[in-house]
């Protein structure tokens, strides 16, 4: 069936309604966001995506499902997590997450402690490219220095929720980028342009408000020693994305230059090196699922005219691009909000909203930034999100305090807003950036 012959069909949606009841509702009712494995919500989805879909025989339907789990950008995202485990679990072992914290708090003055924690996170989920991985790695750091220095630990613990979601917003290897790009259709560096013009202003921002938020701070603290050759693999994956080298070779020469370096420094043998690839591997397991799920059960949603029932009714009475820039807010934030997971919101929002992207003509690397801002927005704020659940859990405070200090969350948001009421950055708000 051609798209221009899907008929739009709100029925089409009761996958997704399913989806909702099945991990948002329970979840509620649980009082735990855990107690509910959305992979288990993506089955059970899954199966009355099939169960209710047009298209003759179950064998067709289940077909028509398998081709939307095996669409070429669901696979290459699959083969890119993939890669980032390995990568990110080689540097782990290797102690390069270590060595980019002490590098890092080493050139900070004393007295901008708060603010240079957040220029810390900030490197560091730029480089390693997981908020939760930047948050675990220096939520300890950061709740030490508290202790040392008088500062409150909820500031300090939402000062690495800050930095760790300005890392995931723009960093060439988190899941967000990855996402948002694969199905917007354009290029990382496109992307990346896009994105750090708009957030930057806000993050100088933020770093001005967490120095004065930190200046009660009343001594030093003495960092470890660097270990420079540690903190080459960072260096390298972020120089060679930046230059625009395949995120695949990227991700390969990081994972084998991280294995040599930890080879030559003892920090692992070669099964060593293995061990920590497969358990990186391994850890991507149920985002790889999620993923595979959530790609046929779209497009079994596409196929029965939900898809074009939400364009429909999103863009109703929109008339310019600016108006269907807040639709693909809203869409994302809706469901960043249900499954308390951005990158998930952004593998169920990217179908729609590339179909509203072309239908408005916005450009796809200026869409795959709004998305992915808005994405991590709701996901730095929300106190049920894995991160400010895992930074309360190390600092020993409540995600509800944490989030009275979460400046740059907040700022992001209203400056992504800010950006599209004025068309800011202008040479990517006319639509004329062409795709991948």
């Amino acid at each position: 069936m051609n798209k221009e012959e899907i008929t739009p069909n709100p029925w089409a949606l009761i996958p997704l309604a399913v989806f909702l009841l099945s991990y948002l509702i329970v979840s509620i009712v649980a009082g735990d966001f855990y107690k509910m494995p959305i992979t288990v919500a993506f089955v059970l989805s899954s199966v009355v995506a099939v169960w209710m879909s047009k298209g003759g025989s179950l064998h067709n339907r289940i077909e028509l499902f398998c081709k939307g789990a095996a669409n070429s950008n669901i696979m290459l995202m699959v083969l890119i997590f993939i890669l980032a485990g390995a990568f990110a679990q080689t540097a782990k072992a290797m102690g390069a997450v270590d060595a980019t914290v002490n590098l890092t708090l080493a050139i900070l003055p004393g007295n901008i402690l708060a603010g240079g924690v957040f220029l810390a996170a900030c490197v560091i989920s730029v480089s390693v490219g997981t908020s939760v991985g930047t948050i675990v790695a220096l939520t300890p750091v950061a709740a030490g220095l508290a202790q040392q220095t008088g500062l409150p630990l909820a500031l300090m613990a939402a000062v690495v929720v800050s930095g760790a979601m300005f890392g995931d917003n723009l960093s060439f290897i988190s899941d967000t980028t990855i996402v948002a790009t694969r199905t917007q259709g354009c290029k990382m560096a496109d992307k990346f342009k896009t994105n750090f013009q708009i957030v930057m202003p806000f993050a100088i921002l933020t770093t001005i408000l967490y120095i004065f938020s930190g200046s009660s701070a009343h001594s030093p603290f003495i960092q470890n020693e660097v270990a420079w050759l540690k903190v080459l693999p960072y260096l390298a994956v972020l120089a060679a994305a930046i230059l625009g080298v395949n995120v695949m070779l990227v991700l390969l020469g990081g994972t084998l230059l991280c294995g040599l370096i930890g080879l030559m420094l003892g920090s692992f043998d070669v099964w060593g090196w293995t061990t920590a690839m497969g358990n990186g591997i391994n850890g991507m397991g149920e985002l790889v699922i999620v993923t595979i799920l959530a790609g046929g059960m779209l497009e079994m949603i596409r196929y029965n005219g939900g898809l074009a029932w939400i364009i429909q009714k999103a863009t109703a009475r929109i008339n310019t691009r600016k108006g269907a820039e807040y639709s693909l807010a809203c869409i994302v934030s809706f469901a960043n909000l249900c499954t308390a997971n951005n990158t998930i919101a952004l593998i169920m929002a990217g179908p729609i909203a590339k179909e509203i992207a072309q239908k408005f003509n916005i450009a796809p690397n200026r869409a795959a930034s709004l998305l992915d801002i808005f994405s991590c927005f709701v996901q730095g704020m929300i106190p049920y999100g894995a991160q400010l659940l895992m930074a309360a859990s190390l600092s020993g405070v409540s995600p509800i305090h944490i989030m009275r200090y979460l400046y740059y969350p907040y700022l992001l948001g209203m400056g992504a807003l800010l950006a599209i009421a004025i068309g800011f950055p202008r040479k990517y708000a006319r639509g004329i950036e062409s795709a991948e």
